[in-house]
C-alpha cells in the first residue's frame, strides 16, 4: 500500500545571491535536549566532522553563532540557535495536521489509479494524539484502506450527516458542562439511524512553563493582565469547550491578555507556551508532556466516534473495531499522558451514550 508524507524543509536565502542554506532543525533540537553534537550527528547519519563543518557554516551565514561550548557544561544552542528551533517546533505543530490531510487527499486521489485498491473507511475528527495512534496502527493492516481528515469537532459530525465521510469524531466535557456541549450537537444525530463507538478520555486544562513560575493553578488566574495566554482557533472543538468553560466560571474572556492570539492545534499552543511566547494555553496534557511544561488539570473529556449503524456491517469497519479493542492499542493509549481508553470499540446507541453522559 503506498502512503505519502510530506514535510517543511528551512532553507535560508541572501538578497542578491540565488544559493540558499538548508538549516535541519531536528539536529539542532537535539542538540538542545542532549547537549551532545555526536549524538545529533549519529541521529542524523552524519559524522562528527560533518556536523561541525554543517554548524560553522551555519553560523557564517547568519554571521552569528548557533552552538557554543562551555567548559564542564558540554555544548548548547545559542539564544539565536534556539530561536530557530523553537520557531520550527511552532511550525511542525501547526502545519502538521494539514500536511497530513494534504498527503491523505493525494493518496486517495492516486490510489483511484492503481489495482487492487482497498476498501476505504473515510474517518473525520479533530487532531489529537489518540487517534493518531489509531492511524498508525491502521495504516499496518493489509488491504484497508484509511482516508483519515482532520477537522474540527462540529464540522465531522456535519460531515457523516452530508456522507462526506463514514466514521466522525466527537468530544464532550464530563461534568456540568456535558449537557450544553450534547446539547450543541444533538441536532446531528439521528438515534435510529447513528451508532457511537467509544473510544479514549483525555484530560483537559491549562499548560504553563515548567516549574509553574507565575503560580497558574485556575482559570482565574488568566486575568492577570501580566499573563500571556494563547488560544486555540475559533473552529476548534478546544476553543468551544474553553469558551463553555469561561463561562461556566464566570470569567470574562475580554479580560485575558492573548484571548485572540490563536493557534491550530493542541502541540502548536504547547510549542508557543515553551517557545516562551506565552505564558499558558488551554489544551490536552499529552501535549504539555511533549514540550516538557507542566499541566494544571480542570477536565475530563470523552473522544467518541459516530458512524451509521449498517456501517457496522462492513468488514472494513469490523476490522477498525477490532484494532480499537485490541491489546497493542490499549498499551499505546496508556503510554499517553492524560489519555486512558474507554470503551474503546464497544458500539451503543445515541440513546445509551445520552442518558449515561448526561
Amino acid at each position: 500500500m503506498i502512503h505519502i508524507e510530506i514535510e517543511p524543509v528551512w532553507r535560508f536565502k541572501k538578497d542578491g545571491d540565488p544559493n540558499s542554506v538548508r538549516i535541519m532543525l531536528g539536529f539542532l533540537n537535539e542538540i538542545r535536549i542532549s547537549g551532545k553534537i555526536g549524538r545529533a550527528a549519529e541521529q542524523e547519519g552524519i559524522s562528527y566532522r560533518h556536523a561541525w563543518n554543517l554548524i560553522e557554516g551555519w553560523s557564517a551565514f547568519f554571521e552569528t553563532p548557533l552552538v557554543e561550548r562551555k567548559q564542564g557544561r558540554g555544548t548548547s544552542l545559542t539564544a539565536f540557535g534556539a530561536k530557530l528551533v523553537w520557531a520550527g517546533q511552532r511550525l511542525q505543530a501547526r502545519l502538521g495536521p494539514q500536511l497530513q490531510n494534504l498527503s491523505q487527499e493525494l493518496e486517495t486521489e492516486i490510489k483511484q489509479f492503481l489495482p487492487h485498491s482497498p476498501e476505504v473507511i473515510r474517518v473525520h475528527a479533530s487532531h489529537g494524539f489518540a487517534v493518531s495512534k489509531l492511524r498508525e496502527l491502521l495504516g499496518r493492516e493489509a488491504d484497508l484502506g484509511l482516508d483519515l481528515r482532520y477537522v474540527s469537532n462540529q464540522n465531522s459530525l456535519a460531515s457523516l450527516a452530508h456522507d462526506s465521510c463514514d466514521l466522525a469524531g466527537m468530544h464532550l466535557p464530563q461534568g456540568e458542562l456535558r449537557k450544553t456541549s450534547i446539547a450543541a450537537i444533538k441536532g446531528w444525530l439521528i438515534p435510529g439511524t447513528h451508532r457511537v463507538i467509544g473510544f479514549v478520555t483525555r484530560e483537559m486544562g491549562l499548560m504553563v512553563k515548567r516549574g509553574n513560575p507565575l503560580r497558574i493553578s485556575s482559570i482565574g488566574h488568566l486575568l492577570d493582565p501580566a499573563v500571556r495566554f494563547v488560544n486555540r482557533d475559533p473552529e476548534s472543538g478546544t476553543r468551544l469547550l474553553f469558551d463553555q468553560y469561561l463561562l461556566q466560571q464566570r470569567v470574562d474572556s475580554s479580560r485575558i491578555n492573548g484571548y485572540e492570539q490563536v493557534e491550530f492545534t493542541h502541540a502548536a499552543v504547547a510549542a508557543y507556551v515553551a517557545s516562551d511566547m506565552a505564558d499558558a494555553s488551554f489544551g490536552v496534557e499529552a501535549a504539555a508532556r511533549q514540550f516538557d511544561l507542566d499541566f494544571v488539570r480542570l477536565l475530563t473529556e470523552d473522544y467518541l466516534f459516530v458512524c451509521r449503524k449498517q456501517l457496522l456491517e462492513s468488514n472494513s469497519m469490523k476490522r477498525v473495531l477490532a484494532v480499537m479493542r485490541g491489546e497493542e492499542f490499549q498499551v499505546a493509549v496508556s503510554q499517553l499522558p492524560g489519555y486512558r481508553s474507554q470503551d474503546a470499540g464497544i458500539v451503543k446507541t445515541v440513546k445509551e451514550v445520552f442518558q449515561q453522559l448526561s
